[in-house]
């Protein structure tokens, strides 16, 4: 059995939402980890994915807005400091020719599996981009990945539905996921 650890020092976890309908807000976390867990080498093959987040590392460069997103009208991060995701498969769905000197092909998966959110697990799922695996300059096997998908917040109990003086909602319920993510192989 192999394992892979996310790098976090080369990776990003990302979310975004509409503001008042009008703009796009993007937000990020700042203490995450994963862990993937592989029976050879080859970490598209039969993944088992370990992902977790801590709610009070949420940053979206406005620091009110940081500290509704952890009050109880949305992650309610005082009873639930963590949210988490847990793979069930992973299927290739694709593969992209790229142009020089990105390389000659890149796979598209879809990643199925539960996400929990304050208490809350529901499955969901994730286009994954494969970057490639590499041997890096410190002589280990790395691998990069694109994920990306949407939730809705109010299915993970996030209802607060505050609206406009013309009844617009200030804040929208889809929430989309962009993250980039390097790990390193770990036998």
């Amino acid at each position: 059995m192999a394992t892979w650890k996310l790098d976090t020092d080369h990776s990003s976890v990302m979310f975004s939402t509409k503001d008042l309908m009008l703009t796009t807000i993007t937000g990020y976390f700042t203490a995450y980890q994963a862990e993937v867990h592989t029976k050879g080498d080859d970490i598209t093959a039969d993944p088992l994915v370990d992902f977790s987040a801590e709610i009070n590392s949420i940053h979206t460069n406005q620091p009110q807005r940081d500290q509704h997103l952890l009050s109880a009208d949305f992650f309610d991060a005082a009873n639930f400091p963590q949210i988490s995701f847990k793979a069930r498969s992973m299927e290739q769905i694709n593969i992209i020719k790229n142009p020089f000197p990105i390389g000659p092909y890149q796979k598209s998966y879809d990643l199925e599996g539960d996400l929990t959110v304050r208490g809350i697990t529901k499955p969901v799922s994730f286009r994954v981009e494969h970057q490639g695996k590499i041997s890096d300059q410190h002589n280990r096997t790395v691998a990069g990945f694109t994920l990306s998908g949407k939730i809705s917040r109010t299915e993970f109990g996030m209802t607060w539905g505050e609206k406009t003086a013309a009844g617009k909602a200030i804040i929208g319920d889809e929430v989309r996921i962009h993250c980039s993510l390097q790990f390193i192989l770990y036998i």
